[in-house]
């Protein structure tokens, strides 16, 4: 069994993946293949095991015994050296659960089908703008980018205006670029008082909205305190637009180095919500694993003890090439049945705007493959670099 012995400037520096581009690189096939977890070490912050394996990565991610809530109490691995909050991302139950439950309301099935139309609708109306306005254009901010923020805005009631603002703070919260600790505070606290004041405008006025029923569970039922609320809003107004809007060119790179598939699409609609499904599966949206699990009591995981106070890190993208779970990998199968990924998490920490992003992915690809079927690279792209994600930063396109 593999254990904690060997020193840490002998462990594999990590990320392994390139910024610049999808590629998965080939360490993870390499660590799948061998025995027990990964020793690693990030820029920032102590050793940590990699877990590449999909059963391996199934359990850390829903097992209780691993808490996110730790690393409060460690100096946890990570690309740079300032320490960021993570609001619901760093909280275990029961406070994770008590947040969650009030926010969830907003993201079920039902509600979020509701939205589908209004999507669909915005969807084909930018590529009609663009067509009307001719080729090129930069598929990001025309298209990927205004679709999660106009649904995000709505949802919380935050001025479209303001969308300049936001990307900014979003860019920063989810940068690994060297930020101190200190800038990275001073980023969390603008963003904190910019939504401090939205919520005393919601207080004044309020509407239909997401926001005012998360301030009513904090004034009327007394389940939030006022810096959670305001910290639950910031995590949603920027997991809300920023994955979304990021995955949109990737799913659209990724199409466009398999030739062909854009047009099944387009001959056969009823498979976009098994060709998102595959997508996301398919594209290592990480530049590398974060947000660090610590064991709560000695664990044995995949053959390698880790010990109680040990951070554990879940590699996403190579758990979803893991040809013990997904038949022939590395291949794109729209048609793939059990597709039981885990792009969006699993376990408590499930990402919480699922569905949202599904309809949002599934609609954008939909007008994409009906308006846009000779949609085609027109420049070179532009990647988002330092950064927790990646993806075309711009993606000019002519059709």
């Amino acid at each position: 069994m593999t254990t904690t012995d060997v020193e840490p400037a002998a462990h594999p520096l990590y990320p392994f993946n390139e910024a610049t581009g999808l590629a998965l690189s080939e360490l993870y096939a390499h660590a799948r293949r061998t025995e027990g977890l990964l020793r690693v070490r990030m820029a920032y912050g102590e050793p940590a095991w990699l877990v590449t394996r999909y059963a391996d990565a199934r359990l850390v991610l829903g097992d209780r015994r691993f808490s996110r809530a730790a690393e409060a109490d460690h100096d946890a691995p990570r690309q740079s050296p300032g320490r960021r909050e993570g609001g619901l991302l760093s909280m275990d139950p029961p406070d994770h659960t008590r947040l969650r439950t009030l926010a969830t309301k907003a993201f079920t099935v039902h509600r979020v089908e509701t939205l589908r139309p209004d999507i669909r609708a915005l969807a084909e109306g930018l590529l009609d703008d663009l067509v009307a306005a001719g080729p090129p254009a930069d598929l990001v901010e025309d298209f990927a980018l205004p679709i999660p923020v106009a649904v995000i805005c709505r949802m919380l009631g935050v001025p479209p205006e303001d969308r300049p603002r936001f990307r900014v703070w979003s860019d920063a919260a989810l940068s690994t670029s060297p930020l101190t600790t200190e800038e990275f505070d001073a980023n969390q606290d603008e963003l904190r008082a910019y939504m401090a004041e939205l919520v005393a405008a919601h207080r004044e006025r309020p509407a239909q909205d997401l926001m005012t029923a998360l301030i009513e569970a904090r004034d009327v039922d007394d389940r939030l305190t006022e810096l959670e609320l305001v910290d639950l809003c910031v995590g949603i107004l920027i997991a809300g637009h920023e994955t979304t809007a990021t995955q949109i060119p990737n799913f659209l790179c990724t199409l466009l180095d398999h030739p062909g598939r854009l047009e099944e699409l387009r001959a056969d609609p009823a498979l976009i919500p098994g060709a998102v499904e595959e997508l996301l599966r398919f594209v290592p949206f990480g530049a590398g694993a974060s947000f660090p699990r610590y064991a709560t009591e000695d664990i044995e995981v995949g053959g390698t003890l880790v010990r109680a106070g040990e951070p554990v890190l879940v590699a996403v993208g190579a758990a979803n090439r893991d040809a013990l779970r997904f038949p022939d990998p590395d291949a794109l199968d729209f048609g793939r049945r059990g597709n039981q990924h885990l792009g969006f998490g699993h376990g408590v920490h499930h990402c919480l705007g699922a569905q949202l992003a599904r309809v949002e992915l599934q609609e954008a690809l939909r007008a994409l493959a009906l308006k846009l079927p000779g949609v085609r690279l027109a420049g070179d792209i532009v990647w988002k670099t330092q950064m927790l994600v990646r993806g075309p930063r711009s993606m000019p396109v002519a059709w």
